[in-house]
């Protein structure tokens, strides 16, 4: 018998709108796993848009008031996709009414709230999950077992990045993600990415050293609930100050002995959506990008130089969780997919009270690398990461 689990959603723009889409995906993709989302309540700031979501996606209900889906009873898992701001402020509400929570990342403004979060939603008792997404590529799974099974031998260089373009126009709406009052910029945004997976492939950072810059200094006003930061102002609109960082490089040593690399920009041009990595160990060497999400390059060292190099593989039925979407090899998956498999994870730990991975614990272990990464920028060498005091 299939269990059913009651959603409420808080913050509707575009990441609100991809979870509900991905929740009404699961009884198709997952109609074989034994549990199912009730959609029961939305919530967002402004009226109509809360509103629009209960129409397009089936809420039973909407609100402008986020604490109405905390208390609402029927709800038992809490979707957190507001701004980055309000995310402690959510998480601590939800885990103390006892809700489970699934919240976008970064789960706080810097990593002292993302700790408090962790702390707040393991005090509880709930399970989380944390919403790092690009690990749900079918392809990102096959590699992450090849290196459990030491495929590749030792690693001995990583090297991660995000390279994402969306604010490269000056004329970009300065959204609250380019206000350091509402959290940090690149760092919390773009590189928590690249931190999660690299914890997640090569594994604990011992040491960093890190560098910051702001290209884009003044950007156009928007209007409240109107529009992304995918959006464009005019050059004769009201201006204001952007106040976090565009960019972010990091230099890592890795617990293992591994070298590595970690970089992100929200401004570079070129690149679309270049979250990657490239992994060299002492048998091989992997690399993978989500610009080309069903595409992994592979390669094993051969005695036969005519046959040393990269191999191209496609991401096929063989493959964690392609079958669910198609039964072809080389038929294409995309980021909503991603979601869907993340949504289906979640409620899956909740139904059976087993921890799925990346929850708020995963989230804290991140956050640890951001403030190594911050307290560098400020004294410009090479600081450790702290250990997990549990």
């Amino acid at each position: 018998m299939s269990q059913t689990i009651g959603i409420g959603i808080i913050g509707m723009g575009w990441m609100g709108e991809t979870h509900s889409r991905a929740y009404r995906a699961i009884a198709d993709r997952f109609h074989d796993g034994g549990v199912q989302p009730r959609l029961v309540i939305c919530s967002d700031a402004v009226a109509a848009r809360a509103l629009a979501a209960q129409r397009r996606f089936g809420f039973e209900q909407a609100t402008t008031d986020w604490r109405d889906v905390v208390a609402h009873p029927a709800v038992q898992a809490i979707n957190i996709t507001a701004p980055n701001g309000m995310h402690l402020e959510l998480v601590r509400a939800a885990a103390a009414a006892g809700k489970h929570v699934l919240c976008e990342k970064p789960v706080g403004r810097g990593p002292d709230e993302t700790l408090l979060a962790w702390q707040a939603a393991r005090a509880a008792g709930v399970q989380t999950l944390v919403g790092y997404n690009y690990r749900w590529a079918p392809l990102v799974q096959y590699a992450h077992s090849l290196l459990a099974a030491g495929r590749l031998g030792r690693i001995t260089r990583y090297h991660g990045r995000f390279l994402n373009g969306y604010a490269g126009d000056p004329l970009g709406l300065l959204s609250w993600r380019f206000d350091g009052a509402q959290g940090l910029g690149t760092l919390g945004d773009l590189m928590s990415h690249v931190i999660d997976m690299a914890l997640w492939l090569a594994g604990p950072i011992s040491a960093l050293v890190a560098d910051r810059e702001t290209y884009v200094r003044q950007r156009p006003l928007p209007q409240p609930g109107v529009g992304t930061h995918y959006d464009r102002g005019r050059a004769d609109d009201p201006h204001g100050a952007v106040t976090n960082e565009d960019h972010v490089l990091i230099m890592a040593r890795f617990a293992s002995g591994a070298r590595g690399t970690l970089e992100a920009c929200r401004v570079v041009n070129g690149a679309k959506c270049d979250m990657g990595f490239e992994i060299h160990g002492t048998d091989g060497a992997l690399r993978w990008t989500m610009e080309r999400m069903n595409e992994l390059q592979l390669q094993w060292r051969t005695a036969d130089p005519a046959q040393d190099g990269y191999t191209t593989l496609l991401s096929g039925p063989a493959h964690p969780d392609h079958r669910r979407f198609n039964p072809a090899w080389g038929l294409n998956l995309g980021y909503d997919d991603l979601k869907v498999i993340e949504a289906e994870r979640f409620l899956s730990a909740i139904a059976s009270g087993v921890p799925q991975t990346p929850g708020l614990a995963e989230a804290a272990a991140v956050a640890r690398v951001q403030q190594a990464a911050i307290d560098s920028w400020h004294s410009g060498q090479w600081h450790d990461v702290a250990i997990d005091p549990q």
